[in-house]
């Protein structure tokens, strides 16, 4: 129980900082990437630091409301997998979490925010079956979905669910908005939509958007930690080292390749789910 009180008591503390750097390396070395010298990697705090001073702006006040339920809602599905509880029932919260999002884009009368919050549900349509699946791929493997019994096991679960890990690197690629698949937002400004879900948000409301975001990375960074934690303390480093290729992975990717339509992006996500995560699934079935 202490075990888990630190863990949570981290990830509240930590995860916004951790998130915040995770940007800021993310911007360095896309700039690096493209032969600029990019901003300094602690920018994305002053940015936050500057809309936190700035007047609230709303164009509708439930926008505000909608807001933070997203960010209490993104909050909690962390907290609970720190803390070890059941890793299906984080996979919820998160699309509750996310649905929230969508309310607080589409509540705006803008065109571009509209096309985004309608664009954010054809993606949560997408990467839902690779996410679930791999809740099942843990529950297959151990019997379980507590996250803190995954992590106590003695295997290694990316040796049994390789298929299950690349679907889920997959698909973080749309759930932490890399080209091709940054359909619903605009981080470039080649893109044709203004800034898709986050068009509408002004000032204080779009540091919580950010600012949410970046707990949520720390999550999703934290299931990839979990392919390789087992009871033995050294894996904590593989953990690490792993987090920090797929990041780059993803980095890679979103500097190397233009974006896509949400058709061929749905096609893409759904073939790679079946034939690696449902692949896998068959074959540990079959095993067992």
């Amino acid at each position: 129980m202490i075990v888990k009180i630190i863990m949570v008591v981290c990830y509240l503390v930590l995860a916004p900082f951790i998130g915040g750097l995770l940007e800021g390396i993310d911007r360095k070395v896309s700039a690096r990437m493209q032969r600029r010298i990019g901003p300094p990697i602690l920018q994305p705090f002053y940015d936050v630091k500057k809309l936190l001073h700035k007047e609230k702006i709303a164009t509708v006040k439930s926008q505000s409301f909608l807001l933070n339920v997203y960010f209490v809602f993104m909050v909690i599905t962390g907290v609970m997998f720190f803390a070890g509880q059941d890793l299906l029932m984080c996979f919820f919260v998160l699309s509750t979490a996310a649905t929230f999002l969508y309310f607080a884009s589409v509540i705006s009368s803008s065109p571009a925010s509209t096309i985004g919050a309608n664009r954010e549900l054809i993606q949560m349509m997408t990467y839902e079956p690779a996410v679930l699946l791999t809740a099942v791929g843990f529950y297959m493997l151990e019997g379980t979905f507590e996250v803190s019994e995954i992590a106590a096991s003695d295997k290694v679960a990316l040796f049994y669910l390789p298929g299950f890990f690349v679907a889920y690197v997959f698909i973080l690629t749309i759930k932490m908005r890399k080209a091709p698949f940054d359909i619903s937002t605009s981080h470039h400004m080649h893109q044709e939509i203004v800034k898709g879900i986050t068009a509408e948000f002004g000032a204080r409301n779009l540091a919580i958007y950010t600012i949410t975001e970046w707990y949520e990375n720390v999550f999703l960074l934290g299931i990839v930690g979990l392919f390789v934690m087992n009871s033995n303390p050294v894996s904590i480093i593989f953990a690490i080292l792993l987090i920090a290729i797929v990041y780059f992975i993803e980095i890679l990717i979103g500097n190397s390749n233009a974006r896509i339509k949400w058709s061929l992006m749905l096609r893409l996500t759904w073939i790679v789910t079946f034939f690696s995560a449902g692949a896998n699934l068959i074959i540990i079935m079959l095993i067992k």
